[in-house]
């Protein structure tokens, strides 16, 4: 049943409440941003119609907090709600208190999230759709386990029923590391998840992260937007992600397809979300669906020439979905996080000082940042996302390896040199993906000593400009002397 919406309240912060902020003034309506004090001069703050305080920096007293965003809707007069991704995008409670508010989901329905998150239920749902999956148990215990992994063969891995993001998941190379790996499994899974529940899986050594993006209408059509290649990943983190998938035969690229609709169709799925496989040797196995937009979403959008943001309103809003067009060339999207590379990925904080935005043509950024913003660590460390699109994967590659090399960020320790580092490396340019991609390859990464050389001049030359003369009563910088000055991950 079609409804005419009017107001938008984003459940969310950063780069994501800012990019559907700017999509859903496109499809028309106004818009809510929620903050937290530690969010309060935020971009997705000033970027919104209206902005309302829902609690302190921390998330389970903000965004976390369901009944105080409902009331921030009530408030507002917003009638629906974007969870963006992360937070609550994936609680089926916090659907199910909108639904109860009478406030539209820009999402699934409560009872698909709820399926579809865990992830023994929606394996399931695959199984039953005649979907491949990872050979494996459910039963989590200690004979069952020996029983499973006597009959595939060690590697094994251990995953949390609930949840994501690498938490509660251990590959267990022997026996004797079986019983330990089930019990710290389960304990990680509960403290993060409340769930400790917990499964077993055949390890697959050299896999590939491959993912199908779908929309679903609430009139039982459901379609395929292309795959997207998310191997290269840190910690079960995805840092790289690309469409097409670079030498995915076209056989198996359209049986991964069609598993993908057969598997949404089965579970009744509506909105936009992802589908999830990994690729082995031509062979490709279920792993998971991502019941919201996915932070790689705009490689998609760069291939189709789509918003997917607005595609969720118009479906949240009663409209069909329509064939997409066919896609075109390639492009590929790297994280810029607030982490150091060169210790072990350790998150970063502090104030962006000095920011350069890469441009020119097939370049986009999406990000929060400005000069002035504080990263803080109260919340993900995501600085951005910059995305480069080509006629072809190379030229993508190319402006991508060049648009990195553009930017430039002080005050806050980032990625952005060591992703360069492999996007601009022959085993990327060749394509030799696999979810083992950064242990093979980067793992013992450093930042090259041009880089420092060109942070300390970057830093010097900013420093001067800071210290020249100002009005009385201006405030000087508090960084004068280079003491704070951090550029693309390196540290003086």
């Amino acid at each position: 049943m079609a409804r005419r919406l009017t107001k938008l309240l984003v459940a969310n912060r950063g780069e994501i409440a800012l990019r559907i902020i700017r999509s859903a003034r496109l499809f028309g309506l106004k818009t809510v941003a929620v903050y937290s004090a530690a969010d309060a001069k935020g971009a997705h703050v000033g970027a919104a119609d209206e902005a309302i305080l829902i609690g302190p920096a921390e998330a389970a007293k903000s965004y976390l907090d369901i009944p105080a965003i409902i009331a921030a809707a009530r408030q507002s007069g917003a009638d629906a709600i974007h969870p963006g991704y992360g937070f609550l995008s994936e609680r089926p409670e916090f659907a199910q208190a909108a639904a109860d508010a009478q406030i539209v989901f820009v999402g699934p329905r409560p009872d698909v999230m709820a399926a579809l998150g865990d992830k023994v239920a929606a394996r399931r749902i695959a199984v039953a759709a005649g979907v491949p999956v990872v050979p494996g148990i459910e039963a989590a215990e200690i004979s069952a386990a020996r029983e499973f992994a006597a009959l595939v063969g060690y590697p094994i891995l251990v995953k949390a029923a609930a949840g994501g993001g690498g938490r509660g998941m251990r590959a267990v190379a022997e026996a004797a590391q079986l019983e330990g790996a089930l019990e710290a499994a389960a304990r990680e899974a509960m403290a993060a998840f409340g769930d400790g529940r917990i499964f077993i899986e055949k390890y697959l050594a050299h896999p590939r992260h491959i993912e199908i993006q779908i929309l679903g209408d609430q009139h039982g059509a459901v379609v395929a937007l292309g795959e997207r290649d998310c191997s290269i990943q840190r910690r079960h983190q995805k840092i790289i992600e690309e469409s097409p998938a670079p030498g995915l035969s076209e056989k198996t690229r359209a049986r991964i397809s069609d598993a993908a609709l057969k598997l949404a169709r089965a579970a009744h799925y509506t909105n936009a979300g992802t589908v999830e496989f990994l690729v082995e040797d031509d062979n490709f196995y279920f792993l998971e669906v991502n019941a919201r937009l996915q932070v790689e979403h705009p490689v998609t959008e760069m291939r189709f020439g789509c918003d997917l943001v607005c595609e969720q309103l118009r479906i949240a809003s009663g409209a069909g979905v329509s064939e997409p067009p066919p896609p075109r060339g390639a492009a590929i999207e790297c994280r810029i996080n607030a982490e150091d590379p060169e210790q072990d990925f350790r998150p970063a904080t502090g104030t962006a000082l000095h920011l350069n935005v890469p441009g020119g043509p097939g370049v986009r950024f999406d990000s929060h940042l400005a000069r002035g913003a504080e990263v803080t660590p109260w919340y993900d460390g995501l600085l951005g996302k910059l995305i480069c699109y080509g006629a072809n994967r190379e030229e993508a590659r190319r402006r991508l390896v060049n648009a990195l090399g553009e930017f430039a960020l002080l005050g806050v320790t980032n990625n952005a040199a060591y992703l360069r580092d492999i996007v601009a490396s022959e085993q990327f340019r060749d394509a030799k993906l696999s979810t083992r991609f950064i242990d093979e390859f980067f793992s013992g990464w450093k930042i090259a000593e041009s880089e420092i050389d060109a942070a300390i001049v970057a830093a010097a030359i900013i420093a001067g400009e800071e210290a020249a003369p100002r009005p009385a009563g201006e405030r000087r910088s508090p960084w004068d002397g280079l003491d704070n000055f951090e550029l693309w991950g390196s540290r003086r």
